[in-house]
């Protein structure tokens, strides 16, 4: 079974759930994206996914790039779709019309990218930096190099990297090695190589921009000594620019993704923003990209789940503990409890993640086009402290309840013919790129939650529970989790102080506790948009994950509360 993209579902979180129409036309750039527009772009969308990408997961992954003579040559069909793809104009979708995109919300983007990443996760790796190369480049390179680049990028006609990784600087940036010459001409020659390279080589494109770290001579250690250059492929004049694919990993998954090892030369590169703050360049477009990342880990669960529930509606083993109406041998997997909760626990990470998520973007949009100071900084707020919980939650989630999913074919998941093995291992790299998930946890907890004693988060709970919509049993139960949360917040702010150790021992916990809590609360967004009329399988489509919420996946928040205040003093 090939991975459908579920326009209703996404559609009712988007319009019934979280009224997002109106809430982007409050911003003056999207006051004609109404509801209509929305629905246009994402069927559109919709079909472009299931009819164009879906087709080449499983040859991508079974064939895989190649690699021959610092060439890189995609698996068959994949040029040909990214052509189709950039030419219809989705790499665009987000970007501002003057740079030659539709001026669309990111939001709608998101959502592409939701369904892009279920559908062929090797495939939209080669995309999938395009959004932040622009934020890049747009923000902060000079206007000769915007004259010459930005265009290209923002409609995806050339495709762009982010060669940050070194074999000795991963999550520490800071012991990046890769130099940068000055020239007379204002350029630099880069010197040094980069690992872990996602499209660093390939077919796809006529040219792909390289955005590098360096340092430049004399620049102090750490990462305050750090800039950044692009480098393209072909120079302006079309000479290659010594810029060299060494070899591509060969990977436990992502096959049709080449990861690439890069040589540079003495490069050409022009620098962008100012010296010694390339990661500050680098970080604009940080919260869009961990958001996508995110959306990966929906994206993939989805798509894990569609392949475990046609199954258990289709194989017969044993008779369930309460015996079907059907009068074959065996009854449907799907009627058996162990799988319903499998299948319905991941409905629940799936819908209520999309709640989170769709948000997120909302908030983004906020942030970049809202003319009030105070609801901007609530959107940063938003911002801030939710992206890294849907980083690393939900790609946490991704992989594990991918592999639930296999559980429920049996036998059949562990081998390749139902494709459901390629989305355990395809999703597991979510986890540690774009910032690890102890990075994530890390980041949330000491670099966000305990600055301010704690107050925003506290403040931004507090708003959410103030802002239920109705006080079924399971509402006020979100809040029973928002004052447990708080509290245990005030107590690690607190021992923290004492023992600075503390917060990292417990990130990782304390950030899952969030994950439930900011998940109940998303539920509670979405059972009264239900319909009350709602009927049969309908009606099990909502229901099922709400109970699973309850009895299976927020019991967890006790366990983790109770990790964390056990290590306090």
């Amino acid at each position: 079974m090939r991975y459908e993209p579920p326009l209703q579902d996404i559609q009712f979180i988007l319009h019934e759930v979280l009224n997002a129409p109106a809430c982007l036309q409050s911003l003056p750039t999207f006051a004609e994206v109404d509801a209509d527009l929305m629905h246009q772009v994402l069927d559109e969308a919709g079909k472009f996914v299931g009819e164009v990408i879906a087709p080449l997961n499983r040859s991508g992954d079974e064939v895989g790039c190649q690699f021959a003579n610092g060439q890189v040559t995609t698996p068959p069909g994949f040029k040909a779709a990214y052509q189709a793809f950039w030419q219809a104009g989705w790499p665009a979708l987000a970007c501002a019309v003057e740079d030659g995109g539709q001026g669309l919300p990111g939001l709608l983007e998101a959502v592409l990218y939701e369904m892009l990443s279920a559908a062929n996760h090797g495939w939209t790796m080669a995309p999938g930096l395009l959004h932040g190369a622009y934020e890049c480049v747009k923000h902060h390179a000079s206007d000769e190099l915007k004259t010459r680049y930005l265009g290209k990028i923002a409609t995806g006609e050339w495709l762009a990297t982010m060669c940050l990784t070194e074999p000795q600087a991963g999550s520490d940036l800071g012991l990046v090695r890769t130099k940068a010459q000055p020239q007379a001409d204002g350029s630099c020659r880069l010197s040094g190589t980069k690992i872990f390279i996602s499209g660093g080589e390939h077919d796809l494109t006529d040219n792909i921009v390289h955005l590098v770290l360096a340092r430049l001579p004399d620049a102090p250690p750490g990462p305050k000594g750090l800039s950044l250059f692009l480098s393209p492929k072909f120079m302006p004049d079309g000479a290659r620019n010594p810029v060299h694919c060494e070899r591509i990993e060969e990977k436990m998954g992502l096959h049709g993704s080449a990861t690439c090892v890069m040589r540079f030369d003495e490069a050409t590169g022009w620098i962008v923003g100012e010296p010694g703050r390339g990661l500050n360049a680098m970080f604009v477009m940080m919260n869009a990209a961990r958001l996508h990342v995110g959306l990966q880990g929906i994206g993939l669960l989805d798509a894990a789940w569609q392949k475990a529930d046609a199954y258990a509606k289709e194989r017969r083993q044993m008779r369930a503990p309460v015996r079907g109406t059907s009068a074959a041998e065996a009854d449907l997997i799907v009627e058996h409890p162990a799988m319903r909760r499998i299948l319905d626990t991941q409905r629940a990470w799936i819908d209520g993640g999309r709640v989170l998520a769709y948000k997120t973007a909302l908030e983004l949009d906020v942030i970049k086009h809202h003319p009030n100071s105070k609801r901007k900084a609530e959107a940063e707020r938003w911002c801030s402290l939710v992206t890294p919980v849907l980083k690393a939650a939900w790609t946490a989630q991704a992989f594990n309840g991918a592999s639930d999913c296999l559980q429920v074919f049996g036998g059949h998941g562990y081998v390749r013919e139902w494709g459901i093995e390629q989305i355990v291992r395809d999703s597991r790299v979510a986890m540690i790129y774009e910032g690890t998930n102890e990075i994530q946890a890390i980041d949330l907890l000491v670099r966000k939650v305990l600055p301010d004693g704690g107050a925003g988060l506290t403040a931004l709970l507090q708003q959410l529970s103030d802002d239920l919509v109705c006080s079924e049993v399971a509402d006020k139960a979100f809040q029973t989790q928002v004052t447990v949360l708080c509290d245990l917040t005030r107590q690690l702010v607190a021992a923290s102080a004492l023992d600075r150790q503390l917060p990292y021992w417990v990130a990782d916990d304390y950030l899952h506790a969030v994950a439930m809590t900011l998940l109940a609360w998303a539920w509670s967004q979405i059972r009264p948009a239900v319909p009350a009329d709602v009927q049969g399988s309908d009606a099990a489509r909502w229901l099922l994950p709400a109970a699973a919420l309850q009895l299976w996946i927020l019991p967890g928040f006790a366990m983790r509360v109770q990790i964390v205040a056990d290590r306090l003093p």
